[in-house]
């Protein structure tokens, strides 16, 4: 079956052909690092590294680029309402903690939430703030071809013309009378209300560090122009996929795709939108106090539940989440658990050693179905059934074939324990990781040989090294020891 996705733009979903013959170039908007990471950013994160991964089982060599937006308006206020971490105040003074200061501490915070859930890294993450010459390029381009100007009250302002631009609301259908007033800068220098910055004249009271020199005057730029004059230095004026949550679509995406085309660009060929996460079927809000975290998720249960909770759900669609939510992912991930360690400790060594064989047909028929996790996922828990009854009746051969399959299938999701594991993520983790269970495949060797002094020197080790070892009724797991 050919890749095929759905296409915001073109509302249908189409068959998947990369620019490039062997390669795919994907863009995904990253965070606005104001705050902690929300529950939204990480689904996001989750569903575009479950495509990344998907892409590279066809054989496609994929160049994944995430951005970091910071500077903004919502991280200078943040700014200024702030006090520093680092320093303790007297009773007379206040410290607001740098813009720059603040915006890199929740770019941590980030990087943490994706290597524990095992999202992989981006081929690229560039910052905002690292690449002000090419936005300068930009509003250039957009100026000389009629689609951008300078504000009229000399504020330093730079606006893009959306009524010069006729597919202006093309990506959500919109007709511009219908829009309501971009609320991005003082609509006395505008034209029309619905223009947007591309650049935001410095401000009396604003930091001096958050204004570049421009032939505009002093300033930053606009939310919108970031995203184009990354995405095309680092994968060119066209690409494959531009993604994001489903709340990016307006006025981010269809701006982005107005002022780069405007500019020449073909950019996107797919736009590729994840659905939002809501909590017992209504929107997530701190006001009314129906908001989970990642990490109070993580809190609750192990990366890997997190992980299957937050990517179980076909990615266009509404996740909602409901208190047995993550005991429910649980169960699922025990059970595909649960029939690995037995596999492991009924076949022999060699039979149960990881494969690199591919994953069922129909696994494979799912995901190029426009990533059809729920059906993929039907398929793995359907060959766990299968191989835990190939077992129970002796047929160790199907049983192993069932469970080079699951294993496939688990690394393509981001489901293995090297992926996410109880060490958290990132490359040192998944070393641990893969290390620990080679560890206890030979100590599940050794006790299916009644070797129990081998089996006992095992798990002394572990306990040495700080793994704590648990045996249950389907294996073994393991956990680092807490202070």
């Amino acid at each position: 079956m050919t890749l095929r996705f759905y296409d915001t733009a073109s509302a249908e979903v189409r068959n998947f052909v990369p620019l490039v013959p062997g390669k795919a170039s994907l863009y995904y908007c990253g965070a606005t690092v104001q705050g902690m990471p929300h529950v939204g950013h990480i689904r996001s994160a989750i569903a575009f590294d479950q495509l990344t991964r998907w892409l590279q089982y066809h054989g496609l060599r994929v160049t994944v680029v995430r951005n970091v937006t910071d500077i903004d308006d919502k991280i200078l206020a943040k700014s200024a309402e702030s006090f520093s971490p680092a320093f303790e105040a007297g009773p007379d003074t206040v410290r607001e903690e740098e813009w720059w200061a603040l915006a890199y501490r929740y770019e941590q915070e980030f990087l943490k939430a994706y290597d524990t859930l095992g999202v992989s890294r981006p081929t690229y993450e560039p910052r905002a703030t690292g690449h002000i010459p090419e936005m300068h390029a930009l509003i250039g381009q957009l100026i000389d071809r009629g689609h951008a100007y300078p504000a009229t009250d000399g504020s330093g302002d730079v606006y893009f013309d959306v009524r010069s631009w006729a597919k202006y609301g093309s990506l959500t259908r919109q007709n511009i009378d219908d829009m309501q007033a971009a609320p991005d800068a003082d609509p006395r220098g505008k034209k029309d209300p619905r223009d947007f910055a591309l650049w935001k004249g410095h401000k009396e009271g604003e930091p001096t560090t958050a204004g570049w020199d421009s032939p505009w005057g002093t300033g930053r730029p606009g939310w919108h122009l970031e995203c184009s004059a990354m995405v095309t230095k680092y994968l060119g004026t066209e690409f494959d996929i531009h993604g994001g949550g489903l709340d990016l679509r307006f006025p981010h995406h269809e701006n982005e795709m107005a002022q780069s085309q405007a500019a020449g660009h073909p950019f996107a060929s797919f736009w590729m939108h994840n659905g939002m996460v809501t909590y017992q079927g209504e929107k997530m809000s701190k006001s009314i106090g129906n908001t989970i975290s990642p990490a109070e998720m993580l809190e609750l249960a192990p990366p890997r539940v997190v992980r299957y909770y937050l990517g179980q759900a076909h990615y266009r669609s509404v996740l909602d989440y409901r208190p047995t939510s993550l005991q429910e992912a649980a169960a699922a991930v025990e059970r595909i658990d649960g029939f690995i360690n037995r596999a492991v400790r009924a076949l022999p060594p060699g039979a149960a050693a990881a494969s690199l064989g591919g994953v069922p047909e129909q696994f494979e028929r799912a995901m190029d179905d426009d990533l059809n996790v729920p059906q993929a996922l039907a398929v793995l828990h359907d060959t766990v059934r299968s191989g835990n009854t190939a077992l129970t009746e002796g047929r160790l051969e199907d049983a192993g074939a069932a469970l080079h399959q699951v294993r496939a299938m688990t690394r393509v999701l981001g489901l293995d324990a090297a992926a996410t594991g109880p060490s958290g993520g990132g490359p040192e983790a998944a070393a641990l990781d893969v290390l620990v269970e080679a560890q206890l495949t030979a100590r599940a060797q050794a006790r299916a040989a009644k070797d129990w002094a081998a089996s006992d020197a095992i798990r002394d080790t572990l306990n040495q090294a700080g793994v704590v070892v648990e045996d249950g009724p389907d294996g073994a797991t393991w956990s680092l020891k807490r202070d």
